[in-house]
């Protein structure tokens, strides 16, 4: 049987990996601590697109935070007007970007932790 993807070139395979979204996040570049936020357009386990009015160089190191995911370095791979492409150092799980907000417990604030007690479920406490 014959797997279209296997006979597909590399940067048509690399196209079906990535996950279109809109999504919020923060890019840092180390180098100078400057930081700002992005709109993230696609998401893939090596890279992303991301709309940003910034002028960076190609090459340049950078880190981005993805919510549900954390800071993730990274170089940036190619830039135009007002958008840029970012490869990862590592891999990550795309998919861990769209997991809804509040799902890890660092992302839960102390006072929802106390309103979500396991012990007592439907017993609502006085702040």
């Amino acid at each position: 049987m014959n797997d279209p993807l296997k006979s597909e070139t590399p940067s048509v395979k690399r196209g079906l990996d990535r996950d279109s979204l809109l999504l919020k996040a923060v890019l840092r570049f180390p180098r100078t601590k400057d930081e700002g936020e992005v709109r993230i357009r696609n998401l893939s386990a090596g890279g992303l697109m991301a709309e940003a009015p910034l002028r960076v160089a190609r090459g340049e190191a950078v880190e981005i935070r993805l919510r549900s995911i954390g800071w993730i370095s990274g170089h940036v791979a190619w830039v135009t007007e007002g958008r840029l492409g970012i490869a990862f150092d590592h891999p990550i799980n795309p998919k861990d970007a769209r997991k809804p907000l509040g799902t890890t417990e660092h992302e839960v604030p102390t006072y929802l932790k106390k309103l979500n007690n396991p012990v007592a479920p439907n017993k609502l406490r006085r702040l």
